[in-house]
């Protein structure tokens, strides 16, 4: 029982057991998703064929590494990719991304983003911030576009149409960023794949899938996406994987990124991964479990803060095509509340009150609740915001439901001064 360990009012323990109860239907589809993908996951083990010796790592160059390999081939076949990077090198989200982005672009071309401008960091990979002559792809001569969402958060799919002709990417971010949008439905992308190609059969679409995998029994590359990308401390990397990223999807542009990963003539090639093959193994084995409890515990935060009387999206009982919740604190100080409480029921760590402070690619200061095994690790419970208003948190992960939700009890908590 929580109250046997931790201090909360009879009125959250009420409202808990209320929670509990009204989220059973949407607990029960979450785990059938995972046992679904679960599946899936130990039919692409089997089929490809992994042993003990893919669990050995290299050293130097890493050339001839058969476990780096596989590992690939794993998340490929898992994925409906022709080919995918799987790798440590690939050190977050935004660096795969931008391993992509410079790997498919060229000086001239142009980038589409068709929902709207895309999550902070990106804006410096592209050039959209004040900063200039630090490498962006702006720097380089590559052009940007971008078609916004409509209002409704809908796919724009008559815009998109008309400014398809020309472009090089159709570039879809999946979930919402800094942004209180819903995440994307994979039929809204496989919409948006179809109007593309439609329109200009050459272009690639490319598909920012943080926060995403596992949380249906399909990715993108399944439903029209040419490329995905992803990080491995999130979703994929299952909690384990202390590091990392991906890239899945077509062999040739696959292929280009992994020119761009190393360098050109090395390619996919160099690499070594020394002892941390292992730990990528077994987190994407478990990766669905994982998100699976990730999702539970959002679904009882939406319910939980929603009877708070706190704006959330997505509300508990919708579809969710991401791990994130976002939650409309009003203020700064209930932001920060939030944010503390998250933190003082995480395992590690959990004697520290989070500040707000400038954060590098952000354009505000950030406060971050992050009490995790591995630094920054969004799969594992964290919460955090930019100090502008509407004062909105953004709460992700969760290893195990049963913790995350005695963390969620306590922030609540501190937000109500209970």
């Amino acid at each position: 029982m929580i109250e046997d360990y931790f201090e909360l009012s009879p009125r959250l323990l009420e409202l808990d057991r209320q929670v509990l109860q009204a989220c059973r239907p949407q607990f029960a589809a979450v785990e059938q998703i995972r046992d679904d993908n679960q599946m899936k996951m130990l039919r692409a083990f089997t089929d490809c064929h992994v042993s003990a010796a893919h669990l050995l790592g290299t050293t130097g160059y890493g050339y001839d590494d058969i476990g780096r390999e596989k590992l690939g081939e794993v998340f490929a076949r898992l994925t409906g990719s022709e080919d995918a990077l799987f790798r440590p090198h690939l050190l977050s989200g935004t660096h795969a991304l931008t391993v992509a982005l410079f790997g498919l672009l060229r000086p001239g071309d142009t980038m589409l983003c068709v929902v709207g401008q895309p999550y902070d960091t990106l804006c410096t990979v592209i050039g959209l911030t004040d900063e200039k002559g630090n490498g962006s792809l702006m720097d380089f001569g590559v052009k940007y576009e971008q078609v916004d969402l409509m209002p409704d958060g809908q796919p724009d799919l008559p815009a998109i149409a008309a400014a398809v002709p020309g472009k090089k990417i159709c570039y879809i971010q999946r979930s919402r960023g800094y942004s209180s949008r819903p995440a994307l439905t994979l039929q809204q992308i496989e919409a948006i794949a179809k109007t593309a190609h439609s329109v200009s059969p050459d272009i690639w679409v490319v598909v920012d899938n943080c926060y995403g995998e596992f949380t249906q029994t399909k990715e993108p590359t399944q439903v029209g996406a040419d490329l995905m990308v992803g990080s491995l401390i999130k979703n994929p990397g299952g909690g384990i994987a202390p590091t990392g990223g991906y890239i899945a999807g077509r062999q040739q542009l696959v292929e280009l990124c992994a020119q761009r990963m190393t360098c050109p003539g090395t390619g996919r090639e160099l690499g070594s991964t020394q002892d941390i093959l292992r730990q990528m193994y077994l987190g994407l084995y478990f990766a669905p479990g994982v998100t699976a409890e990730a999702l539970k515990t959002a679904v009882y935060a939406q319910c939980l803060f929603e009877k708070l009387g706190y704006g959330v999206v997505p509300k508990f009982d919708q579809p969710h095509n991401d791990i994130v919740t976002s939650i409309q604190c009003g203020t700064p100080e209930e932001l920060v509340a939030l944010c503390g409480g998250i933190q003082n029921g995480s395992p590690v760590d959990s004697f520290v009150t989070p500040e707000a402070c400038p954060m590098p690619g952000y354009e505000d200061a950030v406060v971050m609740a992050a009490g995790a095994f591995t630094m920054g690790s969004s799969i594992e419970l964290s919460c955090d915001g930019p100090l502008r208003a509407p004062y909105t948190a953004f709460l992700q992960g969760g290893l195990n439901f049963a913790a995350s939700r005695a963390a969620l009890l306590m922030a609540a908590g501190q937000m109500q001064k209970e």
